[in-house]
């Protein structure tokens, strides 16, 4: 198996795109191609957090169809909220997080999703992934947002070595050409989700396994 070098991954982005056209889509790229609407774009990445991409999807649906901006969202009752949204993870936090930053988003900023990272984070309940997310998808800035199939991935190649998703975003700044930036999330979402799995991936389909380091993989199939 050949080392893996950083020019390198011009082929396995190469390779990893065709494949993404099989896989299933991520629920919040979907959403961010069907309406390039941040407010949607936010709103969905904070259902999709620890839960199932078919039922952020779905739940994402509903909620839409009842409220998509700032103002009819908040008309819901937290208990109501919590009902369209089930059966996400954390559905009673998540209802109490998007009903916050609404409010927020109502009083101070017009009802309009800030389109820079710093101000996303002023939103409490908005992290790096989230405000990365809605840059890039929703507003089309450079970024490179790191969730866990990002930092497990890229460690496991040997591209990064890092211990947090934060130092995975910083080595990748320095190390990823930009012209990936804002894609890298959705195509190793996708990866990570069906075949480069945090426990056991799936090594021998996988089209960029000769690529790979291994790193901390001790069993695969």
């Amino acid at each position: 198996m050949d080392k893996f070098h950083s020019n390198n991954i011009d082929k396995i982005i190469a390779i990893l795109s065709k494949e993404y056209t099989k896989w299933r889509i991520p629920a919040v790229t979907l959403a961010s191609e069907e309406s390039k609407d941040p407010f949607r774009v936010l709103i969905s990445t904070i259902l999709s957090l620890r839960t199932k991409d078919e039922t952020t999807y779905e739940a994402s649906k509903r909620l839409f169809k009842l409220a998509d901006n700032p103002t009819d969202m908040l008309k819901f009752s937290m208990v109501d909220l919590e009902k369209v949204i089930y059966p996400v993870g954390f559905y009673r936090t998540k209802a109490k997080t998007i009903l916050n930053i609404c409010d927020v988003l109502k009083e101070r900023c017009n009802s309009k999703v800030p389109n820079e990272v710093d101000e996303l984070l002023k939103l409490k309940g908005v992290g790096r992934k989230t405000a990365n997310l809605v840059v890039t998808l929703a507003f089309g800035k450079l970024g490179i947002c790191v969730d866990t199939h990002v930092h497990r991935i890229s460690n496991r190649w040997g591209f990064v070595s890092t211990k947090t998703p934060l130092q995975t975003e910083m080595a990748l700044r320095e190390r990823l050409p930009e012209k990936y930036w804002v894609r890298f999330n959705s195509i190793l979402v996708a990866f990570g989700q069906q075949i480069c799995r945090p426990i056991s991936p799936k090594c021998t389909v996988c089209p960029v396994e000769r690529y790979c380091e291994k790193v901390g993989v001790s069993k695969s199939r």
